[in-house]
């Protein structure tokens, strides 16, 4: 690392468990994160449901840039930097909308939805000879990909295929975005993208939702009033067991393991949504066979990217502001075939569990926040974090590909996965250095 005075793997020692507090609070890791890791990895960017007629376009971010998610007027879709090439001006500054054109609002130059670059002030008489206008189009990403109806997108060509970056967690992340009964019925986004700021690291929040079995603690109150789908059966009571799965690409997952003979009591306060929910669990089980009950809770696809596969079912994204600012952007999903009953129903349940006002999100916000700030001082970050648990724990498993870990065992394999993939990219410059790293790690 060039602005700092150790490399990452003298911060992250996986091998005994132990994480310098610095990765959290140092504002020079911080801008290093930027350029190692934003530039390179693939990045959720948006859902295609979003941007469903051409010349619909969605703001998101990548890192801390400002990009733009469109389908042009053939209906491809597009994801580019939101900077005029002239001086650099966003060229959007709506959240989302149609339009025929991009123009900037500083000096006129105008863009289609293909970015091409097709308006510029006073074009014939300021330039002689005029310019190649082609070669000044919006700054377009380098790979783009359709997932499942998620979009991602990296800035580096170099960069290995969506589906090789995902790995073994490929598994996971199609169970956590396919319909709920395992079909073909494909999701779609409910309502708007929550935005909300906390002051904490983005690690925090990626680490939290990777997976690891120490929050019964954090989310007792949820389980007092028992909030979760199952009501009055509690949150984890439905999972005859609880796995965690890491791997060597950052990834982590949660799953809950269902019993494939028990009878779901899911929403029994709306008598329609449980009776939608339990004729799609008698075609998961149909459609998935011996796998119909092996379904993540929640997961992070490193670096950024973490969903809830299970109820509420919802995407979350920790854009990082600054050391200890990062801006949440939460959005939930449902079967497209659910009934518009079902789907306002699991609108007001999933607000009510999770996002800036849910209470499972409060409580997380809360140890983010007073982390982030008991570790900020000259004494406290010459101290590790400890994440011993269940080191030397770690399996395999039938079905589920990757490193396994399975109740009893309580276990922080995942965050340890993670943080090791993130010093392999903090302590590289190309993507061939980083295959080379996982190889050795393999």
């Amino acid at each position: 690392m060039k602005s700092t005075r150790h490399s990452a793997r003298d911060l992250v020692n996986v091998k005994d468990g132990e994480i310098s507090r610095e990765i959290f609070v140092n504002g020079d890791i911080y801008q290093e994160e930027q350029e190692r890791i934003f530039t390179r990895a693939w990045l959720y960017i948006g859902h295609e449901s979003q941007i469903k007629n051409p010349g619909d376009f969605f703001v998101s971010k990548m890192g801390e840039e400002s990009v733009i998610l469109t389908r042009d007027r053939a209906g491809k879709i597009h994801v580019f930097l939101n900077s005029c090439t002239h001086r650099g001006m966003k060229v959007c500054r709506y959240d989302e909308g149609n339009t025929k054109n991009f123009i900037c609002p500083y000096h006129a130059w105008s863009f289609g939805t293909d970015g091409e670059l097709i308006g510029v002030q006073d074009y014939e008489n300021a330039y002689k000879p005029p310019f190649d206008k082609s070669k000044w189009g919006l700054i377009e990403v380098a790979q783009i990909t359709n997932y499942l109806g998620t979009i991602w997108a990296t800035w580096d060509k170099n960069a290995p295929s969506f589906e090789d970056y995902l790995g073994g967690a490929k598994f996971a992340l199609d169970e956590g975005l396919c319909a709920w009964d395992g079909g073909d019925g494909g999701t779609e986004l409910l309502g708007s993208v929550q935005k909300w700021i906390v002051p904490c690291n983005w690690k925090f929040i990626a680490e939290n939702f990777s997976g690891d079995l120490l929050h019964a603690t954090s989310h007792r109150s949820v389980d007092m009033v028992r909030l979760g789908p199952s009501g009055e059966e509690g949150r984890r009571d439905d999972y005859g067991r609880l796995i965690l799965n890491a791997f060597p690409e950052g990834h982590g997952i949660f799953y809950g393991v269902v019993p494939l003979d028990k009878t779901r009591t899911e929403y029994a306060s709306s008598p329609a949504t449980s009776a939608y929910f339990q004729q799609c669990w008698e075609r998961r089980l149909k459609n998935r066979g011996d796998l119909a009950g092996t379904c993540p809770i929640v997961g992070t696809m490193f670096p950024n990217m973490s969903f809830h596969a299970q109820q509420p079912r919802a995407i979350l994204v920790s854009h990082p502001l600054s050391a200890n600012r990062t801006e949440m952007w939460r959005v939930y999903f449902v079967d497209k075939e659910a009934p518009d009953e079902v789907k306002q129903f699991l609108r007001d349940y999933y607000v009510q569990y999770s996002g800036p006002a849910g209470m499972t999100e409060q409580d997380d916000m809360e140890n983010w926040n007073y982390a982030t700030e008991a570790s900020s001082g000259i004494i406290a970050r010459r101290h590790p974090y400890h994440y011993k648990a269940g080191l030397g724990a770690e399996g395999t498993h039938d079905i589920i590909p990757g490193i396994v870990t399975e109740q009893p065992v309580t276990s922080e394999q995942n965050p340890r996965a993670l943080y090791r993939r993130w010093a392999e990219y903090m302590d590289t410059e190309t993507w061939a250095e980083l295959l080379d790293a996982r190889a050795v790690q393999d």
